[in-house]
C-alpha cells in the first residue's frame, strides 16, 4: 500500500493549526512595511501556554501565550531594507515574505482623505504611473462597533496601476513624496471613512469625562437604544418599495443603521483603529471636519482628546500627527461673511498651541465651490509632505503657513504682522491684496483695502471705517482671497476679535 506522505503532513499540520490556534491580525501579511529605528511589536492569539517563537533576519524571541492565548513581543530596531521573512511558530508556522523595513504613515479622517486616486485630477496619469514597488499600501474597512475589535479583513498590498486606484489620494500623493525624498521603503495604512465625526474616532470613556459631552452621548443612547436588526429591516423595505415604485415625492434617504454609524462617538475607534493601535508608525496624517463644521465650538477640545488619546494607546510617544485645514466651499464670497466653515478652521489652527509635534496645511485655495471633495489631493498632499520633510526628516524648507500674531491699530488703519514668513508675503494673481475685512466698534465688517508694508505685514484699511478695531481674512465658507508667502504657502484664515 502506498502512502501518500504529504497529505499525511498536511493532515498534521492542520491539526497541529486547530490545536495551537496561531494567529496574527491582518495587519501582519506579506508585504508589510514595519517602522525603521524604533522597537516594532508583533502579537497574536493563539492556545493558553503555547510557547510562541518569531524570528526575523538576526532576531530571534520567544514568548508564552498569556492565560487569555495572546501574546505580544517588540522587534528590536532595524534600518531600512528587505525584503526579509518574518516567521512565526507556535505548533504551526506562519511566514510573511517579502516584508520591507521603512517610514511607516497612518492615513485617516474622513471622505477627503478617503477620496481615491482614481477620483483625483490627471487620474489617468497618476494610476499608470503608480509603479512603486517599494511603496505597500493596507487599507482598514469601514467599520463602526461599541466594543473592540481585535482584527480586520484586509492585506498589504505592493503598489501598482491596479493597487493604488482606489487608494487613498492624498495618502498615495504624500507617501510617494516621501518615499521620493529619502529613498527607502514607505507603508501606508488608510483607515479613513467618509462623512465621519471626530468623536468616532475618540473612546466614549474619554468623552464620558467630560461634562460638555454629556448631552452627545445622552442622545446617542437614546437614538440606539430600541434599534434592533428587525426595524432597520423594516425601514430597508419601505426604503425599497418607495425606491420599486420609482421614487415619487417626498424624497428618502436610504436607513442607516445608527448602532454602526460612522458619528457615533466611540464606533470607530473601536471597530477601525482599535485592530491597528501600537503597529509601529512614523506619524499620522488626518483630513476631517467637514462634519463637525456644523459644532465647530468643541472641535480644538475633540482634536486635543483625539490626539492625546492615540498617542497614550499607541504606546510609541508623541509621534507627528499633521493634519489638513478645511479648504474652500460652497459660494465664493468677496463679501464680508459670518460662517460655521470659518469658526471650524480657526479651531483646527487653535490645535496648533494644544499640542507639540503637530501641524498644519491650509487648503484655503484648492477647493471646489460645488464640490465638498477638492479633487487637487496634490497640493494637499504637498503641503504634508512638507511638515514631514522639514520637521521629521531634516530637509530645509518652509513648512507652516503664515499666521497671524497681533495687529496695531494707527489712525484709520490696522498693521497686520504674521509669523512663520519664509520668503517674503506675495499677492497672487494680482497686486492687489484681496480677502480682508474690517470693522469698527460696531463690529460690522466691511469690505477693506490692503497692500504689503514688509516682509511679514499688511496694511488693512477703508474709508467706511474710520476707527477699526478688529480685522479678519478669508473669514468666509469660500473667500476670494490671494495672500501667501512666496514658497507658496497660503496665509492662515484668522480674525483678530474673539
Amino acid at each position: 500500500m502506498r502512502i501518500n506522505l504529504f497529505a499525511i503532513s498536511l493532515m498534521l499540520g492542520l491539526m497541529a493549526s486547530s490545536v495551537s490556534g496561531l494567529s496574527l491580525p491582518s495587519i501582519f501579511s506579506d508585504h508589510m512595511v514595519l517602522q525603521r529605528d524604533q522597537r516594532n511589536p508583533v502579537w497574536g492569539q493563539a492556545a493558553p501556554g503555547d510557547r510562541i517563537t518569531v524570528s526575523i533576519q538576526e532576531q530571534h524571541y520567544e514568548v508564552v501565550a498569556g492565560d487569555d492565548g495572546k501574546w505580544r513581543i517588540w522587534l528590536e530596531p532595524m534600518p531600512a531594507g528587505g525584503p526579509f521573512t518574518l516567521e512565526v511558530k507556535g505548533g504551526t508556522t506562519i511566514q510573511f515574505t517579502d516584508v520591507l523595513v521603512g517610514e511607516v504613515w497612518f492615513c485617516s479622517g474622513q471622505s477627503n482623505m478617503q477620496w481615491a486616486v482614481g477620483n483625483s485630477n490627471d487620474a489617468d496619469v497618476e494610476v499608470a504611473s503608480a509603479n512603486y514597488p517599494q511603496i505597500r499600501l493596507l487599507t482598514v474597512p469601514m467599520v463602526g462597533r461599541q466594543e473592540p475589535q481585535e482584527n480586520f479583513k484586509g492585506e498589504w498590498k505592493v503598489c501598482s496601476p491596479e493597487s493604488v486606484k482606489w487608494f487613498s489620494g492624498v495618502g498615495y500623493f504624500f507617501g510617494r513624496r516621501i518615499y521620493n525624498a529619502l529613498n527607502v521603503p514607505v507603508g501606508l495604512i488608510d483607515n479613513s471613512w467618509g462623512g465621519s465625526a471626530a468623536e468616532a474616532w475618540i473612546p466614549r470613556n474619554v468623552l464620558a469625562e467630560d461634562a460638555r459631552y454629556a448631552d452627545l452621548l445622552q442622545e446617542w443612547d437614546e437614538r440606539t437604544r430600541g434599534y434592533t436588526d428587525v426595524l432597520h429591516a423594516e425601514k430597508k423595505a419601505v426604503y425599497q418599495a418607495w425606491v420599486d415604485a420609482g421614487k415619487p415625492e417626498p424624497k428618502q434617504k436610504a436607513p442607516r443603521d445608527p448602532r454602526y454609524a460612522q458619528h457615533r462617538p466611540g464606533n470607530i475607534y473601536n471597530g477601525m483603529l482599535y485592530p491597528t493601535l501600537g503597529y509601529g508608525i512614523r506619524g499620522v496624517i488626518w483630513y476631517q471636519g467637514e462634519t463637525n463644521a456644523a459644532y465647530p465650538e468643541n472641535y480644538t477640545d475633540l482634536m486635543t482628546k483625539l490626539i492625546d488619546n492615540w498617542r497614550t494607546v499607541w504606546g510609541q510617544g508623541d509621534f507627528p500627527f499633521y493634519w489638513v485645514q478645511l479648504a474652500d466651499f460652497k459660494d465664493e464670497s468677496s463679501e464680508p461673511q459670518d460662517h460655521e466653515w470659518s469658526y471650524l478652521r480657526e479651531a483646527q489652527t487653535m490645535t496648533l498651541d494644544r499640542l507639540d509635534h503637530v501641524g498644519q496645511a491650509v487648503a484655503i485655495d484648492v477647493g471646489e465651490g460645488r464640490e465638498i471633495h477638492p479633487r487637487n489631493k496634490q497640493v494637499v498632499a504637498n503641503r504634508l509632505a512638507r511638515l514631514a520633510l522639514s520637521n521629521d526628516y531634516g530637509f530645509k524648507m518652509a513648512s507652516q503657513s503664515p499666521r497671524y500674531r497681533d495687529v496695531a491699530f494707527q489712525d484709520s488703519t490696522a498693521l497686520v504682522h504674521f509669523d512663520y514668513i519664509n520668503k517674503g508675503l506675495y499677492a497672487f494673481d494680482t497686486s492687489e491684496v484681496l480677502g480682508f475685512t474690517i470693522a469698527g466698534n460696531d463690529m460690522k465688517f466691511v469690505k477693506a483695502e490692503a497692500a504689503i508694508a514688509g516682509k511679514d505685514t499688511v496694511k488693512v484699511w477703508s474709508e467706511a471705517v474710520p476707527d477699526p478695531v478688529a480685522v479678519r481674512y478669508a473669514w468666509a465658507a469660500n473667500p476670494v482671497c490671494n495672500l501667501y508667502d512666496r514658497n507658496g504657502l497660503p496665509v492662515t484664515p484668522f480674525r483678530t476679535d474673539q
